[in-house]
């Protein structure tokens, strides 16, 4: 069968790689000036989360699917994109001590949780905490490095087209519509096919852009803006990931991602002045045992859903266009657990579990 799918960041990578290994051809079309964020995202996999220390849904099945997923990519493409790092977090009081020991006990927590982590060098380079807390099988994704890697693979590959994709052009392209115009490329067609060139099926991942999709415009797209730092400290970078006001997240270039903000209601996805400063002064807050330099501040925006879960499923009039969208804060480790599950539906039948399937927001049941 052949594939067009709308937008390459992680959601549109990894769901393309998977058709590929079922034998099956892909093209790819995305917008070039448009910001994605995986080109921002830390790519952060944790397994708790938040005030409460909650487990990070459907975690026991996210790790494993994630960890196979990016090392079959680290074979392709010769890079390496999966990096297990503890992460440490701060206990304020004795308060969060408590809370955090009782959650420790609860079933299906011991696994994650780490009563009296090894802190490494956090406590020469940061300010002194009432206590810390580590998290266990917390991991980094390079996401940017792993997709940019893979877009020069289907560049070379005359995969790739950079555009806009007109949605006007879905039935022809879905073989719905005469082509007309022998020698007129079609709007979402790559290089080199001619306008009769149709697809079995068009996959949508556009990131928080879908809401401009006229298809699945019903869907309650959401999206939060989201701002980092990238820093480089004069003292050795930490061999772990910390969470105290912001996270302090070694990368592989002697760096720190440190982030990030988060913003509702933005104007566009740029970076301002006033997260700048935010971030600035919560990293003079924690970073107080070595000298630093901010030498990037970056901006996207997170395509995020109200009940927080994925947008997996297809159009409830043109069963051939599919969406794959809402990976909100953490795509890392949703993105290969929800690419299986779309290809397994595409290509199986296989059901699409209920709580991501985008049937919950059919047009009736929304009042459309």
């Amino acid at each position: 069968m052949k594939f067009l799918i709308i937008g390459q960041g992680l959601a549109g990578t990894l769901t393309g790689r998977r058709l590929e290994l079922a034998g099956h051809t892909v093209h790819y079309i995305d917008a070039p000036e448009q910001t994605a964020s995986s080109s921002v995202a830390a790519g952060i996999i944790n397994p708790i989360t938040g005030r409460r220390f909650v487990k990070s849904w459907r975690i026991d099945e996210l790790i494993p699917e994630a960890k196979s997923c990016y090392l079959e990519f680290e074979k392709l493409l010769g890079l390496t994109f999966w990096h297990e790092q503890p992460l440490i977090r701060t206990l304020y009081n004795r308060g969060d001590l408590n809370d955090w020991q009782a959650r420790s006990a609860d079933a299906g927590y011991p696994e994650y949780m780490d009563d009296n982590p090894a802190p490494g060098r956090i406590p020469v380079l940061t300010v002194p905490v009432f206590a810390y807390a580590g998290v266990r099988h917390a991991a980094r994704v390079d996401v940017a490095g792993l997709v940019a890697a893979f877009r020069e693979r289907i560049t070379s590959g005359d995969q790739l087209k950079t555009d806009r994709f007109d949605y006007s052009g879905v039935p022809r392209l879905l073989g719905a519509e005469p082509a007309s115009g022998e020698g007129r490329r079609s709007a979402g067609a790559t290089k080199g096919q001619k306008s009769s060139a149709t697809y079995d099926h068009i996959i949508c991942c556009e990131g928080w852009r879908a809401r401009f999709n006229p298809y699945f415009s019903y869907l309650p797209h959401g999206g939060n803006k989201g701002e980092v730092l990238i820093v480089k400290t004069e003292a050795p970078v930490l061999d772990r990931m910390f969470k105290h006001r912001v996270f302090l997240v070694p990368l592989s270039d002697d760096t720190y991602w440190v982030g990030a903000t988060s913003e509702n209601k933005f104007p566009d996805d740029s970076p301002t002045p006033a997260n700048r400063k935010f971030l600035e002064d919560r990293l003079a807050e924690v970073l107080t045992g070595t000298k630093y330099e901010i030498i990037d501040h970056r901006a996207a925006v997170r395509p995020t859903v109200r009940d927080r879960r994925m947008f997996i499923g297809q159009h409830p009039e043109l069963p051939r266009l599919w969406i794959f969208n809402g990976l909100g804060t953490k795509g890392g480790s949703l993105a290969p657990l929800g690419s299986r599950w779309l290809a397994e539906a595409i290509l199986n039948g296989s059901p699409i579990p209920a709580e991501v399937n985008i049937d919950r927001f059919s047009p009736k049941k929304e009042g459309l």
